[in-house]
């Protein structure tokens, strides 16, 4: 490698592009990694960071978080968009829908009645086999009319 391309390299580690001791990896991944995922905490926490830093500062942080500055623009909209939706809701309880509060009190009367259906229908059944059994009691313990009345 010639000077000029080692001072450029040095040149780009040192704004924090490629670690000097290590050159750039050229394989290719076999598979395409998915994009990536911010959460809330990490975008305020880089959103407050970018506001307080100078020009070169801000180019900085992009090279090192590895971010663009069009996430940052569309950031900052997620940001103002969400600050606006906060201070437009309501404080306090959310009001319940009239409708809710009667499916839910259905609902629990539905689950009542059919506990009781179910029990209904077990003392049906109970009923039915005891009436069933005194029946059959009642033929087989009947007095025999022939042998009692004669007698030989």
């Amino acid at each position: 490698m010639d000077t000029k391309n080692t001072d450029l390299l040095d040149a780009r580690a040192r704004a924090g592009g490629v670690p000097e001791h290590e050159d750039p990896d050229p394989e290719v991944p076999a598979k395409a990694r998915p994009p990536r995922r911010y959460p809330a905490a990490y975008k305020a926490k880089i959103l407050a960071e970018y506001d307080l830093l100078d020009k070169a500062g801000k180019g900085a942080l992009l090279r090192r978080e590895r971010l663009y500055s069009s996430l940052i623009s569309e950031w900052r909209k997620q940001r103002d968009r969400g600050a606006l939706e906060a201070l437009g809701k309501p404080s306090g309880r959310p009001t319940a829908d009239p409708r809710d509060r009667e499916l839910e009190q259905l609902r629990a009367e539905n689950a009542k009645l059919t506990d009781e259906l179910g029990k209904a229908r077990r003392v049906i059944e109970v009923q039915g086999k005891l009436s069933a059994l005194l029946d059959d009691l009642a033929t087989n313990s009947a007095p025999d009319h022939k042998g009692r009345g004669e007698t030989r």
